[in-house]
């Protein structure tokens, strides 16, 4: 069997159309259908931040609207679940929605827009021995339109069509896909996720690609790509691809194309319009670390001694994830060539002490758990999930490291200070992430 996946050049208006009919992606919807669309909005900040290779730009999901409003279909829902490090934040997900220009598409075509948390999960099994909780909307939906954005991610090397749905998780189950077991790991439960839910379709979305993905503090090219199939898996190999990676080298999709008993280097798929060998280009995924993985290459260049920090794994979820930047960040600041007394930072679920330390520091409520009453170290818990920020500092602080608790007190405002890197860069448009009235 072969499978078809369009590949195009985004120029304006009409592209998206372009790569949907070329793919042939939406040849089963039918105008009665309950269609779902899922964006990647991955974070959002009520600041100005780069948002460019991070988010699904607006121009895409409009063109998206546009095109099931030709086809006649009625009820749409647009759906995401915006990760935030304070509780109950409902502000976050309304601005978001508001500024991408959601609510227009809302009073112009009538199309819902949710945020998933506050609507209601239903738990389905993932395997025999795994249960998760997927929105409802999504799950009962006829057909799913999937929005990812063409960027790596450090963790699982790329993030596309089948990464995108475990925004459609509630938190618990989005934890769960974390866990320390080394066969049924993220990679796995990715893999397994997109079979559950509806069919329909998957348009990448790569107007911008990112390196160092996934977030805000990655590298975006402005790369005018448009990916377009009915088939996660298929469009997600070709979006590796493009990205200039071999998809026998990420593991999610290895597990997929073996559950489907496809082979996975592309031969079943069919690309149609631009050749891949006419627009991959090779997009680093991980943060340079040293040989040893024991500490970031840029605190290795400026001569940091006496910490050890080593390389996260797949086992940080999303809420450290989003503050070990800022703990990085705050380190490097921190820094006045001066050894520091043998501190080790710990994080994910999995990592284990090295002996001889004077102080561990176990950074969020999973490693303390495993090695609050380990006896062989001289532990400094970061309790909570998410990690207090105002306890982060007490832990450095108590380590003899003297980061500065203003970068912890302004975490809201922190993205703007990116912003910085795209002053003078027309290439670089905001008016992509907007819908004028």
């Amino acid at each position: 069997m072969q499978y078809i996946v369009a590949l195009t050049r985004h120029k304006g208006k009409g592209s998206v159309k372009q790569a949907v009919e070329l793919s042939n992606s939406f040849k089963n919807l039918k105008p009665s259908d309950k269609v779902f669309i899922k964006p990647n909005i991955v974070f959002w900040a009520k600041v100005p931040f780069p948002k460019w290779g991070v988010i699904t730009t607006s121009a895409v999901l409009c063109e998206v609207v546009e095109l099931l409003k030709d086809y006649g279909v009625n009820d749409i829902t647009i759906g995401e679940g915006i990760v935030t490090l304070k509780p109950n934040d409902k502000e976050t997900a309304n601005h978001a929605f508001e500024y991408l220009g959601y609510s227009t598409l809302a009073k112009r075509y009538g199309v819902k827009v949710v945020n998933i948390f506050d609507r209601t999960f239903e738990k389905v099994s993932l395997d025999n021995e795994i249960d998760i909780s997927l929105n409802t909307d999504a799950l009962h939906s006829d057909f799913l339109i999937n929005l990812p954005v063409l960027k790596t991610h450090a963790q699982t090397v790329v993030s596309l069509g089948l990464k995108n749905l475990k925004g459609l998780l509630n938190i618990p189950s989005r934890k769960k896909f974390h866990n320390p077991d080394e066969n049924k790991n993220l990679h796995y439960m990715i893999s397994r996720l997109y079979t559950l839910l509806p069919k329909g379709a998957t348009i990448i979305d790569g107007i911008y690609s990112l390196e160092h993905g996934p977030g805000f503090d990655g590298k975006p090219r402005k790369s005018d790509i448009i990916i377009a199939s009915c088939d996660t898996l298929s469009s997600d190999i070709a979006g590796c691809m493009a990205l200039g990676h071999k998809p026998q080298n990420v593991a999610y999709l290895q597990y997929a194309a073996k559950a489907k008993g496809r082979p996975i280097d592309g031969s079943d798929i069919n690309v149609l319009g631009n050749t891949l060998d006419d627009i991959a280009s090779y997009h680093e995924y991980t943060f340079p670390y040293t040989e040893d993985g024991t500490l970031p290459k840029k605190l290795h260049t400026m001569g940091v001694k006496g910490l050890s920090y080593p390389k996260y794994d797949m086992t940080m979820c999303t809420y450290c994830a989003a503050l070990n930047g800022a703990i990085l960040t705050a380190i490097t600041f921190a820094w006045q060539g001066k050894p520091w007394d043998n501190v080790e930072v710990l994080t994910g679920k999995k990592m284990q002490p090295s002996k001889g330390k004077k102080y561990t520091i176990l950074f969020g409520q999973c490693m303390v758990n495993l090695h609050k009453d380990n006896p062989d170290i001289n532990a400094i818990p970061i309790k909570g999930c998410p990690p207090d920020p105002e306890e982060i500092v007490k832990a450095f602080h108590t380590a003899g490291i003297e980061v500065n608790p203003v970068i912890f007190e302004n975490l809201d405002i922190a993205p703007s200070y990116f912003m910085e890197r795209y002053k003078n860069k027309p290439e670089f448009d905001e008016g992509f992430y907007q819908i004028k009235v």
